[in-house]
């Protein structure tokens, strides 16, 4: 029960954040909002009397019943229970607060920054706010391996791209793509993590001391691998080790403090499964 209360206590958080974020970047400077969002703001613009939220929930409700079939009901409850929150957050705090319109590059780079952090809350439990965030979920059964973030961008330019026809401004667009690409940056962000990760292949003639000191001295495994020169086709053991971000200096150091002409290469590793990095979920996102 805790757990339960906890992931839905995130959800609302991010839920009013999302609002939040709509309300006083979005709305304002009428940028051209992408997924179900976006569609309400044509049908607000077109008939004033229809809030953002309700035509919002109208307009989820098959894409819900999609969902639902494809992924399950655990997604129906929790993103129901978010759309609804978010959804009442969006008017009311427009009911509450007057938000202005503001510097329209800033709008649009913390608009999008502060969207995509509540909406990671949100996919982080499980759970969407509907619209084209469904979408993206059913997206990602069929390429599970691209960031949610990435997959939203699909549906949400077609939308955008109506929305500025709505509006009748380039400019709407243009400051829609810049908010969407701060949104799925923030979200993956807040899904997956910076990358703190790397790998190191390390070709060296004392190959044998360096595996023993960064065994001994670095703490990770290191893995030797057969290579060949192609000029000389002389036989070389490559090193490779997976470590933090913060450990690069060290073994910078170690390296060349053994062999000041070993050739090291430093790459970023996205996802590190096993022993000292993450371990593999199944229901990750």
């Amino acid at each position: 029960m805790k757990q339960y209360l906890k992931s839905y206590a995130i959800i609302t958080l991010g839920s009013v954040i999302y609002a939040l974020s709509f309300d006083w970047f979005v709305a304002p400077n009428h940028f051209a909002m992408g997924g179900v969002t976006g569609l309400a703001q044509m049908v607000h613009y077109w008939f004033p009397a229809a809030t953002v939220g309700t035509a919002s929930v109208l307009m989820n409700v098959p894409l819900f019943l999609i969902g639902w079939k494809k992924i399950g009901g655990h997604l129906l409850v929790s993103s129901l229970y978010a759309m609804a929150v978010s959804n009442a957050a969006i008017d009311g705090l427009n009911l509450l607060i007057d938000f202005q319109p503001m510097d329209p590059i800033l709008a649009a780079i913390f608009g999008g920054g502060v969207m995509g952090v509540g909406l990671g809350l949100v996919f982080a439990q499980g759970s969407t706010t509907g619209g084209s965030d469904i979408v993206g979920k059913l997206l990602k059964l069929k390429w599970p391996w691209l960031p949610i973030g990435k997959l939203l961008v699909l549906p949400d330019t077609a939308v955008m791209l109506l929305v500025a026809l709505t509006f009748g401004q380039l400019e709407a667009l243009l400051y829609g793509f810049i908010q969407l690409f701060a949104l799925s940056r923030a979200m993956d962000a807040v899904l997956y993590g910076t990358v703190d990760t790397r790998v190191a292949y390390i070709i060296s003639e004392q190959w044998q001391e360096l595996c023993g000191t960064l065994l001994r001295d670095q703490g990770r495994g290191v893995t030797i691998l057969q290579g060949q020169g192609a000029y000389t086709g002389a036989e070389k053991q490559v090193l490779m080790i997976a470590f933090k971000q913060k450990e690069i200096v060290d073994l910078k150091r170690r390296v060349y403090e053994l062999d000041p002409a070993a050739f090291l290469i430093v790459c970023d590793a996205r996802d590190v499964l096993g022993d000292g990095f993450s371990a593999y979920r199944r229901d990750e996102i």
